[in-house]
């Protein structure tokens, strides 16, 4: 069995960052603290990002080119319509189960970002979007994009709810959102 590589510093700092800007808010985090979570000295950041503002840009850029590189491999990898949907389905349940923090930062913090990468996510989020919509018009013959483009987004908002939704151990969280959101897309 082979095990993950450990962490870079920097995907430390990443996903330090992450969690303390969840609790805390983008503005609420100083550099100083945020170090200091890692282990390191504030200035010591500087060795790894310019700013706390690149490290939200990485942070959010990355998750972004993540789902939508991981979609179009479930997508490639399905053998039908129906199970391209729900390996896209359980994709983004996996990301919203084990990056609750980023769901919060992105809703919270959009503002923060620096002009060019709330421009780069953007152009990501939609491509993601239309990944999802291309299917659901296979499966939905005669459904329009801006349909099946709110279908999507609509399939996002129940999945994304799980930072708030603490209720049930995440096993059951799973199956409950999996099935809502399938049922949710069969339409």
């Amino acid at each position: 069995m082979t095990t993950a590589p450990a962490p870079t510093r920097r995907e430390q700092i990443l996903a330090t960052a992450a969690e303390l800007f969840a609790a805390r808010g983008f503005h609420g985090v100083s550099v100083a603290e945020l170090g200091a979570a890692c282990g390191i000295s504030g200035p010591a950041l500087y060795k790894h990002f310019s700013s706390k503002e690149a490290i939200l840009a990485e942070m959010l850029v990355s998750i972004s080119e993540t789902l939508l590189s991981e979609g179009r491999h479930r997508v490639d990898a399905a053998d039908s319509t129906d199970a391209a949907i729900a390996a896209l389905v359980d994709w983004h349940v996996d990301f919203a189960l084990r990056d609750r923090a980023l769901i919060v930062v992105q809703d919270r913090d959009w503002q923060s970002l620096p002009a060019e990468a709330r421009d780069r996510v953007r152009v990501l989020q939609r491509e993601y979007v239309d990944l999802w919509a291309d299917q659901l018009r296979l499966r939905h013959p005669g459904l329009s994009r801006p349909t099946a483009r709110a279908m999507a987004h609509a399939a996002f908002g129940l999945i994304n709810s799980t930072p708030h939704n603490r209720v049930l151990p995440d096993r059951e969280t799973r199956a409950v959102l999996t099935s809502m959101a399938l049922a949710a897309l069969a339409r």
